[in-house]
């Protein structure tokens, strides 16, 4: 490798040194003609060129390279990169830019030993020179430095143009600029968001200005459903998250990102697990069983694939049946705007962002080492003893998590057209060994304006990844009969991982489980998915205000999973011989959006916005499943399932939906102060039956622009001041196609001879009377603006109630369906409450400080049920946990999802009354639960007296698992080229169910526990609320293992450094940005489990509302730590 290295310098040295006499000898020549080329015109000088399939900026450098000429153009209005023909002249100077300005239509105006290129106007000489040195000013070179007069803080990226042309340049990150200019310029200084203004040169050699803010311009653009408004015409509850938020910290999806940074909206990460999706709450729950997910329209396409956050502009999360009912039916659950970047006209830019971070657990069970466990395992058995090993199971299932994460963006464009591509590549190595995902994709959007009056428009996106997966629920088809991280908490920790024989141990003990390293490092569970994103436009401006845009979008998913559980797993004896299952899905939609926009001012007192629109969505999903048992050998894991003996029935299925709507918008505004939005969607859907297809969804807003009225002119602390009002319908479709009919599956059924016949059996009974689900909201809010928008509030109070709520109901006897539960309309639920954020800028100039706080409190209440009864309830725990009873209730008047069972009410002592009932038991250190009912009235219904004993009557509402509010704070500080960013987020009030809490420190002898039970009940330790060991044990759903789930939580701190321009400009970058960052670094909370934002039952979707808070086994959340660059070129 040395000797290469020499070689090649050697090399390279001989290259440098003919360069160098090359550059000296026609140096000499160029001050040898200097003189003459100071006198000569254009005219005179005679050039050959000999290009071919040259760019412009190719020409310019080759004609700098033959005469003493420099060429200056602002690259922002000039396409130096656009492809010319070839190029073959040989003549003067003038006659070559005369011949390149018939095929450009440029202007090129020589001054001395510079010329000027421009965009050539109608009638104007394509060449014109001065050059007399006695009777033309000199040009020189004027600096200076850009800065606000706000606040005195530097601009980069001003434009700094000399008046009449094209030529200029642009200020620095520090606001520097430096530009070579002829004596008696004058110089245009422009910025976004800031006034315009004009300097003269005059004898001045540096010159530094201050731009004044252009409240006009610095008006926030918010997007809304089918187009944009001004945040100040806004009548709705919007919350806005822009890129540099989504990308503070590395996250897996935008969707991670988004956590705290918006009022109103609840992140929550079911598990922590490499790929791993969230459960999105906007403004609480709104359906019981049907998903609550909000509806995510990417760049206008409507359910669209939410691209990685390196990618997006902004989000917007609307929130009211204001901004929500343009959406109809989908718009129940609130809606997430997502716009991706575009290029902007001028040069190509090059970005890069790369980050590695490394991870480790949030925190760790303290579990029985082997002298503790068989100490306690002796209260069950004296003569049990160690089998030799101390093994930490936990240490062996978890490694130090990896991940990298690269993205690499080319944007760029010119008057007409515009572009953005951007390549990303994230590859994460999970926590638990076995698990990791990987991910590409591409993102592109061009838009070209094709005439003045028609643009068009692509957006593309590309997908893949690969998910490794391992088991952490319970095992399917008897495998095992717990996942990975609940086995290592429960497995014996005196067994080490392998037999004397090489076989991997498994439990001995009552609850037969596998090891836990051998279900982490054997299980094959494998996920590839593919998908492309497309989404077309072109947009027609008729006259001036009205357009027309028609998209084509369509999206289509192909999804193949293939699981395996070898031989060497088969604690619950399903997996003899190895058992294989492989499944595919594919998904297609497509979607056309037709519709009509139309502005106008009337005398500056009126503002009309019009919008009128038709939809049309098609879906088609497909499903297949095959499977068998009992291979040959564990190598061929799922790519041979014919291998096997034992096949299972395989399964196939298709199913498709359409929906049609029609929509409107009407905005209006007078004197600018008094606001109204009216919107209405028409919605027909394929899923439902005739007379129920279409259904009506309208909203209308209000808003008052106080500060606009003449009685706040002279209240100068108050900047802005709005108040707004919304009332509307969504609705909610979420119910599968085929939904209302009466649907057959085929069955194969053995009879009592052994033979096979294939049958036909009822699935689910025809309802024709279902309906859309649907929620009316209410909205009141104000924002407030304090010191020039210093400081900014947004406060909310909202009220809505779903209808028609879809439920499985029960069918009597004589219907025939004794074991169908067809989904019926019946029930209604509440979420109310309010939002708060303020936004503030604390401190400005050199040392800045931002900051943002939001909070926010969701009442969640049951209004009614099916078949009028009072409460429903139903179990939730693991499906081996039997006997467990019931632990959650729908009940009218509390939240959905509510914990349900007895009231721990700790041990009993030697002289305690023991509480007579079946099952409970009735000793000294035994569990002891209250009594709070049983008796029972005439018409026997339960008055909430105390019987004096204990049933199932005494179990109770004992915990909620909806938070009682939620916030999030973010400081951003900023001095000279460093930044530090702090992220706090908090949830309050919260409980979590523990299952495995229940199932470890159960003290029935099954398994592992916590050091908690070297506090248990003895006769020589009573004063202790953890009962004594005892073998007969039933798990039972109580309060003891319900726990207080609140946690503050430290989610992001990130440091940076900004290098200064001159190092950047040196190096011929643009910007070079590093920055150091921990995510999840600190976490304070009440809760003993791994993490308080793991939940156990992962289905967002169905019966998401109706399962949160519970944990068991979860893949646990990580702390992060991350290193990081952005380069820009």
């Amino acid at each position: 490798m040395r000797l290469f290295v020499l070689r090649q310098i050697v090399t390279m040295s001989k290259f440098a040194f003919y360069a160098l006499m090359l550059q000296c000898f026609f140096v000499g020549l160029l001050l040898a003609d200097d003189a003459k080329s100071q006198e000569s015109s254009i005219e005179e000088i005679y050039v050959s060129l000999q290009l071919k399939d040259a760019t412009l900026k190719d020409v310019f450098k080759s004609l700098e390279s033959k005469t003493k000429f420099s060429f200056s153009y602002n690259q922002g209005v000039i396409n130096v990169d656009e492809k010319l023909e070839s190029i073959s002249e040989s003549g003067s100077l003038g006659d070559v830019l005369r011949q390149i300005s018939k095929e450009t239509q440029l202007n090129f105006k020589r001054i001395d030993n510079n010329i000027y290129v421009s965009k050539r106007k109608l009638l104007e000489a394509s060449v014109t020179e001065k050059f007399n040195a006695n009777t033309e000013l000199q040009s020189r070179t004027i600096s200076g430095k850009v800065t606000s007069s706000e606040d005195n803080s530097e601009l980069p990226g001003v434009s700094v143009l000399i008046k009449g042309t094209s030529v200029g340049t642009v200020t620095d990150i520090e606001g520097n600029y430096s530009l070579s200019v002829p004596e008696g310029s004058t110089l245009v200084f422009s910025y976004v968001g800031f006034v315009s203004e004009e300097v003269e040169v005059g004898n001045k050699s540096v010159i530094d200005f201050s731009l004044t803010p252009d409240l006009t311009q610095l008006e926030e653009i918010v997007v809304v459903g089918y187009g944009t408004v001004k945040k100040s015409d806004l009548t709705g509850s919007i919350s806005s998250v822009k890129s540099e938020e989504l990308t503070a910290y590395p996250a897996v999806g935008a969707v991670q990102a988004l956590q705290g940074r918006a009022a109103g909206v609840q992140v929550t990460a079911n598990n922590g697990e490499p790929g791993a999706s969230y459960k999105v709450r906007v403004r609480g729950g709104t359906s019981i069983n049907a998903s609550s997910d909000p509806l995510y329209v990417v760049d206008g396409f409507v359910g669209g694939t939410i691209p990685p956050p390196e990618d997006i502009a902004s989000m917007e999360i609307l929130k009211d049946a204001s901004a929500t009912a343009i959406y109809g039916s989908r718009g129940a659950n609130g809606v997430i705007m997502i716009t991706t970047k575009r290029g902007r006209s001028g040069k190509t830019q090059i970005e890069y962002n790369g980050s590695y971070s490394f991870q480790e657990e949030i925190n760790r069970l303290e579990l029985l080492d082997a002298d503790q466990f068989v100490d306690y395992m002796q209260d069950f058995n004296s003569n049990f003893a160690s089998r030799g090993s101390n093994t930490d199971w936990q240490e062996q299932i978890f490694q130090q998590g990896i991940i990298n994460n690269h993205q690499l963006a080319v944007s760029g464009g010119s008057d007409n057209v515009n572009y953005y591509i951007s390549g990303t590549y994230y590859d994460q190595t999970g926590l638990i060994v076995g698990s990791g995902y990987d991910r590409l994709s591409v993102t592109s959007n061009i838009e070209i304006k094709a005439t003045d009056k028609l643009k068009l428009g692509a957006n593309i996106f590309v997908r893949r990844f690969n998910k490794e997966g391992v088991n952490t629920q319970e095992g399917s088809g008897g495998t095992n009969s717990t996942g990975v991280v609940a086995s290592a908490f429960k497995f014996e920790p005196d067994l080490g991982i392998y037999n004397d024989d090489g076989t991997f141990t498994r439990a001995t003990l009552n609850d037969p489980h596998d090891n836990p390293y051998a279900v982490a490092t054997q299980n094959t569970d494998e996920i590839l998915n593919d998908r492309l994103q497309t989404n077309f436009f072109g947009e027609y401006e008729f006259i001036e205000g009205l357009k027309l845009r028609v998209t084509l979008g369509a999206s289509t998913n192909n999804e193949r999973r293939g699981r395996f559980t070898p031989s060497t797993l088969n604690a619950g004896g399903g997996a003899i011989n190895g058992s294989g299952r492989i499944d595919g899905s594919k998904d297609t939609d497509i979607i056309n959006e037709n519709y009509l926009t139309y502005t106008k001012e009337f005398g500056g007192v009126h503002s009309l916005g019009l919008l009128a629109g038709y939809s049309y969505q098609i879906s088609k999903d497909e499903n297949w499943m095959a499977r068998s048992t009992t291979f040959p050998s564990d190598g061929l894991i799922y790519w041979n399932l014919g291998s096997g003996s034992t096949y299972l029935q395989p399964t196939s299925g298709t199913s498709e939906w359409e929906v049609s709507s029609y929509y409107a918008r009407v905005n209006y505004s007078l004197f600018d102060r008094y606001k109204l939005t009216a919107t209405a969607r028409y919605d027909g859907s394929s899923v439902f039956s005739e007379g129920n297809k279409w259904s009506f969804f309208p909203s209308g807003a209000l808003a008052w622009d106080i500060k606009g009225e003449q009685f706040m002119q002279d209240v100068n602390a108050v900047s802005m001041a709005k108040l707004r009002v919304s009332y509307g319908l969504t609705g909610n479709r979420a119910i599968a196609p085929y939904g209302t009919f009466a649907l057959l599956d085929s069955r194969i059924i053995t009879s009592q001879n052994n033979s096979v016949v294939n049958a036909v059996a009822s699935l689910q009974p025809a309802n024709p009377d279902l309906v859309w689900e649907s929620t009316a909201q209410f909205d009141v809010g104000a924002d407030i603006g304090f010191l020039d928008d210093r400081i900014n509030l947004i406060a909310d109070y909202y009220s809505m109630i779903t209808s028609d709520l879809l439920f499985g109901a029960s069918l009597p006897e004589y219907s025939g369906y004794l074991n169908l539960t067809p989904v019926v309309n019946f029930g209604k639920v509440k979420n109310s409450g309010f939002e708060f954020t303020i936004d503030s800028r604390n401190l400005v100039g050199e040392f800045k400080w931002d900051m943002n706080f939001n909070i926010s409190a969701n009442r969640n209440e049951i209004l009614e049920l099916p078949n009028d009864d009072q409460e429903q309830r139903y179990t939730s725990g693991p499906g081996h946990m039997v006997g467990i009873g019931e632990t959650q209730i729908l009940r009218v008047g509390e939240s959905v999802g509510a914990f349900y069972g007895f009231v721990y009410d700790g041990v009993y002592q030697e002289n305690d009354d023991f509480l007579p009932g079946g099952g409970f038991e009735q000793t000294a250190g035994g569990e002891k639960f209250r009594d709070i009912n049983g008796v029972k009235d005439s018409e026997g219904i339960l008055t909430g007296e105390a019987d004096g004993k204990l049933n199932n009557d005494d179990r109770t509402i004992i915990g909620n698992p909806n938070p009682d509010f939620i916030w999030g704070w973010n400081n951003s500080f900023m001095y000279k080229g460093f930044d530090l960013n702090i992220f706090v987020q908090a949830s309050q009030g919260n409980d979590i169910m523990s299952f495995t809490l229940m199932e470890l420190n159960l003290l029935n002898g099954s398994n592992n526990a916590t050091t908690d039970v070297l506090n248990r009940w003895t006769p020589t330790n009573t004063d202790t609320d953890i009962p004594k060991s005892f073998g007969g044990r039933s798990r039972r759903s109580s309060s003891r293992f319900v726990y207080d789930g609140s946690f503050v939580r430290l989610k992001n701190i990130a440091l940076g450094y900004n290098f200064p321009q001159s190092i950047v400009e040196n190096l011929k970058m643009q910007k070079i940005r590093v920055y150091v960052s921990a995510q999840n670094l600190l976490t304070i909370t009440d809760y003993p489990g791994y993490d308080p934002e793991v939940n156990y039952r992962t289905d967002g979707g169905a019966n998401g509302n109706k399962n949160l808070g519970l944990d068991y086994g979860s893949y646990p959340n990580a702390k992060s730590f991350t290193f990081g660059v952005s380069l820009g070129f």
